[in-house]
């Protein structure tokens, strides 16, 4: 019997597992005790995960063997991989010689690991010389992204999962993280019978399992996001709850905010959103003073915890770095306990974005707009340069290969014919390239 430490493969999270195995066959799977973000706990599917790998499921659904259609709509034939990874060069050599390098798109997923990710970066963007690469992440994750870069110049959550046993103050947005991230959700409930001043504020048009958690819940009204926290930061500049040295000394801009939230009264507050007045400033009290203080007392600390229902908005991104200058605005934020912490749905979103994983971004956070930057990578990559023109985004991607500007497209790890939004022009797009390579470990 062999053991093999390695991360779940489902949510963001990122619980670490102990696999279990016996030669080549996987007979179960554990938490890892030692890993910071889970400590052994394990939700219904990770603690399930040797099913997948069962030998009858292989048998039925596991990839073994490249294939290859020669005409669309015949069937499949095994090749070698020698074969395979000869014709993928050779047709993406081709159609690159012949259409230019952004005849080429790459459309990859949170489920790789971050090496692979950057991997495929280097290979897009530093070989065959375009930003025509990007990611599922982008249909979840690019609201967090450019409402981090917007307000704290960079993407990358200021917050860990460690500030839960810190926070004085939880507030819980867009997010049902009993269903979710039900092993993060564990850690709130511990954090909370250890610290039972804790407050938690959950904003949520539903009644979730999560807001059955919340001491103070608003079910606000679908849409209404941003202008909750535009009241809130004017019921905290009314009452006097701003940590005005903070921003003097960190933030520039607050005038311009002032303005912006001038009219988020709470009498238009309250109609717009559906939310009883003595609620609103009792979590503008609770967010800035990081829960319960008294008058006198050091401020709490205050976390907040946010996923898609910010994420998949129209104005998703105003919504992202509203509640980020809730934060700024009150010193909650480079401490223990407190920050804006954005959850994701996918195992390695993250890491992908800090490897370069979108057609607008560069490797190690550097700024595809920012020819230093740029410069930068390309003397690491040994290449002459780097596009500096942002590539397609998934959707774009599509549909420039559907009107027949992209003829190549390379699907790693997800699955857009079932996945990205209208499915008629994703179908149009997979028809009309010349070639498609899909990067898969199952058939189904």
């Amino acid at each position: 019997m062999q053991e093999t430490r390695s991360t779940c493969p489902y949510c963001g999270t990122g619980c670490g597992v102990i696999i279990e195995s016996d030669g080549a066959r996987i007979t179960g799977v554990r938490g890892d005790p030692a890993h910071p973000a889970n400590h052994g706990r394990l939700c219904t599917k990770g603690s399930t995960l040797h099913l997948t790998a069962s030998p009858a499921l292989a048998r039925q659904t596991r990839l073994l063997q490249p294939a290859l259609r020669t005409t669309r709509g015949a069937a499949p034939r095994d090749i070698s991989w020698d074969a395979a990874l000869d014709l993928a060069a050779g047709r993406l050599a081709s159609i690159v010689q012949e259409r230019g390098p952004d005849a080429v798109g790459l459309y990859v997923s949170g489920q790789l690991l971050t090496e692979d990710y950057y991997v495929f970066n280097k290979l897009a963007k530093g070989l065959i010389g375009t930003n025509n690469i990007d990611t599922n992440s982008r249909l979840c994750m690019s609201s967090a992204v450019a409402g981090y870069k917007a307000t704290l110049g960079a993407d990358a959550p200021p917050a860990c999962y460690e500030d839960v046993d810190h926070a004085d103050c939880l507030f819980i947005v867009g997010s049902n993280a009993a269903w979710a991230h039900p092993v993060l959700t564990r850690r709130i409930e511990q954090a909370r019978a250890a610290r039972p001043q804790m407050k938690i504020i959950v904003a949520d048009p539903r009644r979730t399992d999560t807001a059955g958690m919340a001491d103070l819940f608003l079910p606000l009204r679908p849409g209404s996001d941003t202008l909750l926290f535009h009241g809130m930061l004017h019921i905290m500049e009314l009452e006097g709850w701003l940590d005005r040295a903070y921003i003097a000394r960190h933030t520039s801009g607050f005038a311009d905010l002032q303005a912006l939230v001038r009219e988020a009264t709470p009498e238009r507050v309250s109609e717009v959103c559906g939310l009883p007045r003595h609620d609103l400033f009792q979590a503008a009290q609770w967010f800035a003073l990081g829960g319960d203080a008294r008058d006198g007392a050091a401020r709490g600390a205050t976390l907040s915890l946010y996923c898609q229902g910010l994420n998949q908005s129209s104005n998703g991104t105003a919504k992202n770095a509203a509640l980020i200058g809730l934060h700024l605005a009150t010193g909650q934020i480079g401490r223990a306990g407190a920050g804006p912490f954005s959850l994701t749905g996918q195992p390695n979103a993250m890491g992908g974005r800090e490897v370069g994983g979108l057609a607008n971004l560069l490797s190690a956070h550097r700024d595809l707009a920012n020819p230093a930057h740029r410069a930068e990578v390309a003397a690491l990559w040994g290449v002459d340069a780097v596009p500096s023109r942002p590539g397609k985004t998934a959707v774009e991607m599509f549909e420039a290969a559907a009107e027949g500007e992209i003829r190549a497209l390379w699907i790693a790890c997800t699955n857009p014919a079932q996945s990205m939004p209208d499915q008629a022009l994703v179908r149009r797009a997979l028809q009309r390239a010349e070639f498609v390579i899909v990067q898969e470990a199952f058939a189904t």
